[in-house]
């Protein structure tokens, strides 16, 4: 193979980019569409009309996603029974995008309002079995306030 030296980091993609595995990814796309205005980068289909590999772009951040592949180790969470994982997503409207899913299929696991932290926070689980919290920056914060106002929390 020859032609140009490869970037370490291809363009548009970041240092980190989250890979959800899902029961039904091309559904998963579809959602992700009408909840966050996903755009649809690439798709390779793979055995039993599943997907081997997707790239959707939400906002400026890439998000690959894949199929559940038992055969090869890969599940879900609707198959793991949950996950531990949370994908942050800042929006400019916390209010919109959070109806926006809820009217896709998503639910509301902690409803929208003002954090402590200077950001309009809610948090949802999406059908299929990823958590997502979703915030709009309303206010600068402070170090020391918002260590103030967390200790206050735990009190």
């Amino acid at each position: 193979m020859t032609g140009t030296q490869a970037q370490p980091i291809p363009d548009g993609m970041h240092t980190i980019t989250p890979h959800l595995v899902c029961r039904g990814a091309a559904d998963a796309i579809a959602f992700y569409q009408k909840a966050f205005g996903a755009v649809e980068l690439a798709r390779l289909p793979g055995p039993q009309d599943k997907l081997m590999h997707a790239l959707i772009r939400i906002g400026d951040s890439p998000l690959m996603l894949v199929d559940e592949f038992p055969e090869w180790g890969s599940f879900g969470p609707q198959s793991l029974k949950g996950s531990p994982v949370t994908i942050h997503l800042y929006v400019e409207d916390v209010d919109a995008v959070v109806e926006r899913a809820v009217a896709a299929g998503a639910r509301v696991t902690m409803p929208v309002e003002d954090m402590f932290w200077g950001d309009r926070y809610g948090k949802l689980e999406d059908p299929f079995g990823h958590q997502w919290s979703i915030a709009t920056h309303i206010r600068d914060a402070s170090a020391e306030e918002i260590r103030a106002a967390a200790a206050t929390l735990c009190a």
